[in-house]
């Protein structure tokens, strides 16, 4: 599973993508690794207005994977969206579009990550779920915390990653209509884009871009 990508496209391009993007972030330099529980941004629908936010990486965990002491350490990725746990973040007031540039995945112990990207540097988002003001346990020593949070769909991998990832890929979105769809349409059309993306259409890296 991916638990480590990279997001550096400029915040000009954002603003060429979505027009008419609401910025609640800053200048924002770029990311080039970003790891679970860290803040990254995400694009998502609030009422009336496409916004630009931060939010931390890890879903609500089920309870029973929560430690004994309380802590939920969050999920990153979720496959089953048949899960009763999910489907009540399934519908678009909780989806999100997380921008990514690339996306590692490890090639074994030892040996460190393949980066996948988009050929042609095309922009591309995760297929996200946000889940507003959060309270939960994060690391004891912090004690309960609120959070916006957010994690993605995974789905089987395409060839190039299941080359060195046999068990899934991040559920990737290249197209306007995607997004949109993903953003706006009911669960019964955007589960559809719970999917890999065709065969040939990423680059691998040695690095992060």
């Amino acid at each position: 599973m991916c638990n480590l990508y990279s997001s550096t496209r400029p915040q000009e391009a954002m603003r060429r993508l979505f027009p008419a993007l609401t910025y609640r972030i800053g200048n924002l330099p770029p990311l080039t690794g970003i790891y679970p529980d860290q803040q990254a941004p995400v694009v998502r629908q609030d009422g009336p207005d496409l916004v630009l936010q931060m939010a931390r990486w890890g879903l609500p965990s089920p309870p029973q994977f929560h430690t004994k002491s309380g802590i939920d350490r969050g999920v990153t990725n979720v496959r089953n969206t048949a899960s009763p746990h999910w489907r009540r973040w399934l519908v678009p007031e909780y989806r999100c579009l997380v921008p990514l540039t690339s996306f590692a995945e490890p090639r074994g112990a030892g040996v460190g990550n393949a980066w996948f990207r988009p050929k042609d540097d095309a922009p591309a988002f995760f297929a996200g779920i946000f889940v507003p003001s959060w309270t939960s346990v994060r690391k004891l020593k912090d004690g309960p915390t609120t959070d916006d949070l957010y994690g993605f769909l995974t789905c089987a991998p395409n060839a190039e990653v299941g080359a060195v990832h046999p068990k899934a890929m991040p559920a990737i979105l290249t197209d306007p209509e995607e997004w949109d769809t993903w953003l706006s349409a009911s669960w019964s059309e955007a589960r559809a884009l719970q999917r890999p993306l065709p065969d040939g259409s990423l680059a691998i890296d040695e690095t992060p871009t």
